[in-house]
């Protein structure tokens, strides 16, 4: 059976760590980024440089796309030189970027007008869970395409459920965003509260982990806080987008998000003392401006 051709759009943090996997499964992959030096690494070990997301299309079966926010992905869709300036006829799209459910309902349309078809798969598990290959992937879409794109899905991924029709990705996605807000600003408030007291941060870690209060933010996140680690396995301001979305989403579906509000706040205020570019673990910095607890800056 002749292997489809595979194109990728976004060669960022986690677009990068993805084609690493994709190409470890010895599939080809054509490459386009709006900065071509990001591809150079990718290049080198095998990846094919496109001058466009036009020419991804022309070379490509299945192109995806991850990029930073929906108005980004509006233009790489129906920008000039976009993947929708050249036929899809028998191809497949797949936006794994985290974006509104209204775009990738638009996208699916227009895919179908020009003889493809489209998936928003959006995806969570951050720098290590792109770079490990264990992402859970949030799928909105048609059960066929859905199937043929299901054994690169299994590449990159641990978790993949198709969840209905074009936009119910970006809905299962925001739902997810929810939940790590709540999950960030607990941890965050833990560790200030923890270190108020006198408490061996460490030693408090350990515990919460093996009880109830255990989660991926605290697994993950606590320990490079600990070790001063604030790289951008997920950015700050990409989070501010993602929980505006699933606030406008909740408007218009006539519900309150209190605690999400909340969050979305205290984000936007780190964001506004210049750290919109750290990773979301950063969120302790409100209270840590150094970014180690107060009383032990060594």
């Amino acid at each position: 059976m002749v292997q489809k051709r595979i194109g990728f759009i976004g060669t960022g943090v986690m677009g990068t760590s993805i084609i690493k996997n994709i190409m470890k499964n010895d599939r080809k992959v054509s490459v386009y980024n709006r900065t071509k030096s990001k591809t150079d690494e990718l290049i080198a070990n095998g990846a094919e440089w496109q001058s466009s997301p036009k020419s991804i299309v022309e070379v490509s079966d299945i192109i995806f796309t991850m990029v930073g926010f929906p108005e980004d992905v509006e233009a790489i869709y129906f920008g000039e030189n976009g993947i929708f300036s050249e036929s899809l006829e028998g191809k497949i799209v797949v936006d794994l970027t985290t974006s509104t459910p209204i775009l990738a309902e638009k996208i699916s349309l227009k895919a179908k007008e020009l003889g493809g078809a489209a998936l928003d798969a959006p995806v969570s598990g951050g720098d290590l869970g792109a770079k490990n290959g264990t992402l859970t992937i949030m799928a909105g879409g048609e059960s066929n395409i859905y199937d043929q794109v299901l054994p690169i899905f299994q590449m990159i991924g641990k978790t993949f459920t198709l969840h209905g029709p074009a936009g119910k990705g970006q809905h299962t996605k925001m739902a997810n965003q929810i939940m790590i807000a709540g999950t960030m600003t607990g941890m965050t408030e833990m560790l200030v509260y923890a270190n108020e007291a006198g408490l061996d941060l460490e030693k408090v870690i350990h515990t919460l982990s093996g009880g109830s209060a255990a989660n991926w933010s605290l697994s993950n996140y606590s320990p490079r806080i600990l070790n001063k680690d604030y790289s951008p396995g997920f950015f700050v301001k990409h989070f501010i987008k993602d929980l505006r979305i699933a606030l406008e989403g909740a408007a218009q579906m006539g519900i309150e998000l209190p605690a999400t509000k909340t969050a979305t706040k205290l984000y936007e205020n780190l964001a506004n003392k210049g750290f919109e570019n750290d990773g979301t673990q950063a969120l302790i910095k409100l209270w840590w401006p150094e970014g180690v607890p107060t009383g032990n800056k060594d």
